[in-house]
């Protein structure tokens, strides 16, 4: 009986080690299935699809950790080194321009994939420290936002050559088709492999509220930080490293002058003081330039100006007056302004491709395409804007909260419109908030219309003139975008805010619900709870009670 006991023990040991054997093989297997299909996904719909997967599985080969975030990054490495490859071509394409708007167009696109390579790179680098197992509450905010304005570079360099015969876009245009899908992809594998519910994750307090001044301060900052931030209206107690003046009172006589000057990848904020005054000049802050606050003397007083329009033969993407591309810009009590006209299309005022930046009680003044907010993270409050045809535009995650927006006088048969915004692919986190805000229109106006298909535009509890019309919204082109662009509306009040005669496009909503507006707050849109403290400009980061 004893030998009987210890047969069948024995069998069942032996039966059990099969089992869990045979399981622990289905689930490496299909681990090995998912990574296999993530692999065939990161190369999706690319051209030389063997090329892809082969660098793919060579990159991830050696891994013994074999899995999903291996995936990702060796198709941001592949990616990146695609970008970088099709910047260097971009160089041969100069010898084919025959005139100055392709050059323009050409140089554009040069500079547009350095800031793809740019936001790549620092992905990689986050993916590096989580990796490390140094995951911060900024990590997926960082990469949302700069993987979403990788994946939109591209078609900012291609809307360069409007105004040509295109003959050389069609060969830019074949060079950059791979990195769009490469970057795409990324972005959608990365979006799948975090996916986050269309609500608030963890929300700030309702009405909570950081005001300049208040004695709140986050733990991160310096006392020479907050030395600097405290000043206000004219006190210049605060540290300035560098002062401009027209009259040459100062150490510089134009804001060119004194952003050159400024150090490059500066670490620590650099302050530069504009004296009252109108500085005609184009201003052009490179990615190098760095955590540079520029102060003026009040909007209206403090004024750069500048008349860069399409007409002339510049890009809309140069016609800016200032544009800054740094990280962690600053600017305050300062207007920027192109007076170029309705009768000259686009012309922009200020053009911010600045991750984490922060406008404080600026004015930009233009016409068509006054405010670019081409990409990356923006803060705007308190500010002005005043334009006529898509005059806040751009594929940036923006908030505009206690804002002013005022229309102007378009060209006969023009119709005003105060927003396009650029999404083009859904897994991309940007989008145009305008909150707490006041739309002052004085002729026929429209909050909005879709410039690429997945734009996204939303007013929250914001004022609007009777000359908002009844349908809110105006089409780009026939029903473009009509049923994949996310636009809505959530407790906006005054003569023109009635929801009753808007329209009824699939895309279009009547937010009802707190949870759904407060996804498109500053503390969850922007991730503001992470940056904008350090800026030292007021905000209120969930919805107003």
């Amino acid at each position: 009986m004893a030998s009987t006991n210890s047969y069948l023990f024995i069998s069942i040991i032996f039966f059990l080690s099969l089992t869990f054997l045979a399981n622990a093989n289905i689930h490496r297997n299909d681990q090995n299935s998912t990574i296999e299909a993530m692999i065939l996904q990161a190369c999706h719909k690319i051209k030389d699809q063997d090329t892809c997967l082969s660098n793919m599985h060579s990159r991830i080969g050696g891994d013994a950790r074999r899995n999903p975030n291996s995936v990702l990054r060796a198709a941001l490495h592949h990616a990146m080194n695609q970008t970088r490859a099709s910047a260097d071509a971009l160089a041969d394409f100069n010898t084919l321009s025959i005139s100055r708007r392709e050059q323009i167009a050409v140089d554009d696109c040069r500079e547009l994939l350095d800031f793809s390579v740019s936001e790549l790179g620092w992905s990689l680098g986050e993916m590096a420290r989580i990796r490390a197992g140094r995951k911060t509450p900024r990590s997926d905010g960082h990469l949302r936002a700069w993987l979403s304005a990788a994946a939109g570079n591209q078609d900012t360099c291609l809307d360069g050559f409007e105004g040509t015969d295109r003959r050389l876009e069609r060969f830019v245009r074949g060079s950059l088709s791979q990195v769009t899908q490469l970057i795409s992809n990324v972005l959608t594998l990365y979006t799948e492999m975090h996916a986050m519910p269309f609500r608030p994750a963890a929300p700030p307090p309702e009405n909570f509220t950081v005001e300049e001044n208040d004695g709140v301060f986050p733990n991160w900052m310096t006392d020479g930080d907050k030395e600097l931030l405290v000043g206000r209206d004219g006190d210049r107690r605060m540290q300035v490293d560098a002062v401009v003046a027209a009259d040459g009172s100062g150490d510089y006589r134009t804001v060119a002058q004194a952003v050159a000057g400024a150090p490059s990848y500066s670490n620590r904020r650099y302050v530069i003081y504009v004296k009252e005054g109108v500085y005609h000049e184009n201003v052009d802050m490179k990615k190098k330039k760095t955590n540079i606050m520029m102060i003026g003397d009040g909007a209206g007083k403090t004024v750069l100006s500048g008349d860069r329009n399409f007409l002339q033969g510049w890009t809309t993407f140069r016609t800016a007056t200032l544009a800054v591309s740094g990280k962690g810009f600053i600017a305050r009590d300062m207007t920027f302004r192109n007076t170029a006209g309705p009768e000259n299309r686009q012309g922009v005022a200020l053009r911010v491709d600045s991750d984490q930046s922060a406008f404080y009680r600026c004015s930009m003044e233009g016409y068509q395409d006054t405010l670019y907010a081409h990409s990356l993270r923006q803060f705007y409050r308190e500010c002005s804007i005043s334009g006529t045809i898509d005059f806040i535009f751009g594929n940036g995650a923006a908030v505009l909260q206690n804002c002013r927006i005022f229309t102007r006088q378009p060209l006969p048969l023009q119709k005003v419109t105060i927003t396009a915004q650029g999404r083009k692919d859904p897994h991309q986190s940007t989008g145009f908030v305008v909150q707490d805000s006041f739309v002052y229109a004085t002729r026929p106006t429209y909050l909005g219309r879709p410039w690429k298909q997945f734009s996204r535009t939303v007013f929250l509890n914001t004022y609007m003139t009777a000359m908002v019309q009844p349908r809110g919204w105006l089409e780009w082109n026939g029903d473009f975008a009509l049923s994949t662009l996310w636009y809505g509306e959530y407790r906006n009040y005054g003569p023109g805010a009635a929801v009753a005669g808007r329209v009824r496009w699939p895309g279009y909503h009547v937010i009802s619900d707190s949870a759904t507006a407060g996804f498109f707050t500053v503390g969850k849109f922007l991730d503001g709870m992470t940056w904008l403290p350090a800026t030292g400009v007021r905000f209120t980061a969930g919805l107003r009670t």
